[in-house]
């Protein structure tokens, strides 16, 4: 499964996976594919200097790649308590009743479950950027919009690829202008930050956009015969996502979340900005639902409504409350009904990837032999 952009980056197959966890995405480096280690989730430089070294030491000196998210800038001398001061009460106490009606027990002092998603924020990214270059990653990938002009020119010196996500043919062009290596066309169907615009429809738009760049296709993927259409369609690779949230090497803490994702269907998530305050594809559930209730406030705007949930999703995943339990995730879901290695899906897509271009062969020779 090699194209031009796969065999610039010395990889085997054209399959970028993200996630979260080390393990999957060491995995998924050493199976022949470029893994993408989420950094948002890391509270301190020092916690992803160590999974990096870590990913260095477990990756047999193949590419791996990093994710930040920086999408909000605070002036400077503005600290993350200012920033938590511009939450209303009303908010809050939304929150609080909410985890009231299902009993959310509170986190002990010293939980170390509770966390902050102060990686939303720009100033918290490049502290990871400044992790990151230490080490050598072959691209860096920014979720939502293109990374400043100065992080691009700083990635060209250390000789990464830059990639950012599109959820539209406008903000792919927009990437491009801004010197963007390559362009992921994120599909309406994707887990986590999407756009409006289904992937199938998206994909040859971003491709025809940006033309001569790379494009990779994201969104709804999660077979081999299904990369083969986003590689018909132009691309040249995909982008991976939900499909690693229920292998045997993701780190989940939660049993639970487990199995709801295992027993999801493709119809059991929903766009929200219930998350982050950017609308989100995640599972649905008690907490999507209540924020979607007339009678509830509006969502705030990124970075504020992560700050505002982030401790409520803590003690939700920590005790497991189960009506109320999910987590960013796409359609591709419904296909996600056993647990597997890293290993066993990677190989299960690239054997169905030859068997539909097989497929398509013989299609193809039919059609000739009528000619």
């Amino acid at each position: 499964m090699e194209t031009e952009l796969s065999a610039r980056l010395g990889i085997e197959h054209a399959i970028f996976g993200f996630t979260p966890f080390p393990a999957v995405a060491a995995a998924i480096t050493r199976a022949g594919g470029l893994g993408v280690l989420g950094a948002v989730r890391y509270r301190a430089p020092e916690d992803l200097a160590r999974d990096l070294e870590w990913m260095q030491a477990h990756t047999d000196d193949k590419p791996y790649g990093l994710d930040v998210v920086m999408p909000a800038r605070i002036a400077d001398g503005v600290t993350e308590a200012d920033v938590e001061a511009m939450i209303p009460q009303r908010h809050r106490r939304f929150v609080r009743d909410t985890l009231a009606r299902h009993g959310v027990p509170e986190l002990a002092p010293d939980d170390p479950s509770g966390w902050r998603v102060t990686g939303w924020l720009e100033q918290v990214a490049r502290a990871q950027l400044d992790v990151a270059f230490d080490y050598p990653i072959t691209l860096l990938a920014n979720a939502l919009g293109s990374p400043p002009p100065d992080v691009v020119r700083r990635a060209r010196e250390h000789g990464v690829q830059v990639a950012a996500l599109a959820g539209s043919a406008r903000h792919a062009r927009r990437h491009r202008d801004a010197g963007i290596d390559i362009v992921v066309a994120q599909g309406y169907e994707a887990g986590g930050h999407t756009g409006e615009i289904a992937t199938m429809v998206l994909t040859p738009e971003v491709v025809r956009a940006v033309d001569p760049l790379p494009v990779l296709a994201a969104g709804g993927i999660g077979s081999g015969a299904q990369i083969a259409a986003g590689l018909a369609l132009g691309a040249q690779g995909v982008w991976l996502g939900s499909l690693w949230l229920t292998t045997e090497e993701a780190e989940l803490r939660s049993p639970a979340l487990t199995r709801k994702l295992l027993a999801a269907g493709s119809g059991d998530t929903v766009r929200s900005r219930a998350l982050t305050g950017k609308p989100a594809r995640q599972l649905r559930t008690a907490w999507t639902d209540a924020w979607e209730a007339a009678d509830g406030p509006d969502p705030l705007p990124m970075p504020l409504q992560g700050l505002l949930v982030a401790e409520a999703l803590s003690r939700i995943q920590r005790y497991e409350v189960e009506p109320l339990l999910g987590t960013p995730v796409g359609q591709i879901v419904g296909q996600m009904t056993e647990r597997r290695s890293v290993r066993a899906v990677f190989d299960e897509l690239t054997r169905g990837f030859a068997h539909a271009i097989e497929r398509l062969d013989r299609i193809a020779a039919r059609g000739e032999g009528r000619s």
